[in-house]
């Protein structure tokens, strides 16, 4: 796997849907088929990209990190402004900061090779650790879960060690 590419961002709006979920649960494909057929009403994307998120407890910590780790999980899309928000759907706020960002190629079966590089190998011998922000996914609009050829961008909130 290749070394991540830094990026700061700035604020980003985002409209979507989410739940609270356990990787043993699994309600993701859920989620997904609910909001999906919604996305068509959102008339002010900026982008046709999908965007998964992860928002873990302020104490979170990837060493605890088990199935029934429960987080909350969201699939949106990221829009110009809150105006004309489809009835159902709520706004989500992604705030500046730091990401290491990831590229996962292959099913979400296999995303804990990626997973287990990033936070087992990558991030203790790099000079960043955690940031208490969301974690993210990016997907193109045509991303097919199914195709073992498919990639997705993996952000992962970072900040200087001892910061």
């Amino acid at each position: 796997m290749k070394i991540p590419r830094i990026v700061k961002i700035a604020k980003r709006k985002l409209v979507g849907l989410q739940i609270e979920t356990s990787i043993s649960e699994n309600k993701t494909l859920a989620l997904w088929q609910k909001f999906k057929p919604q996305v068509k009403s959102i008339t002010n994307k900026k982008t046709t990209d999908f965007y998964s998120i992860q928002m873990y407890n302020h104490d979170f910590d990837i060493q605890q990190f088990s199935p029934t780790t429960r987080f909350e999980k969201w699939a949106a899309i990221e829009v110009e402004n809150f105006k004309n928000i489809p009835d159902g759907l709520e706004k989500f706020t992604l705030s500046t900061g730091k990401y290491a960002v990831f590229i996962h190629k292959g099913t979400p079966k296999e995303f804990h090779k990626t997973a287990a590089y990033i936070y087992g190998i990558w991030l203790p011998s790099s000079t960043y650790q955690l940031d208490n922000r969301p974690h993210f996914e990016i997907m193109s609009e045509n991303y097919n879960p199914n195709d073992p050829n498919a990639e997705e961008e993996v952000w992962i909130p970072v900040k200087e060690k001892n910061q």
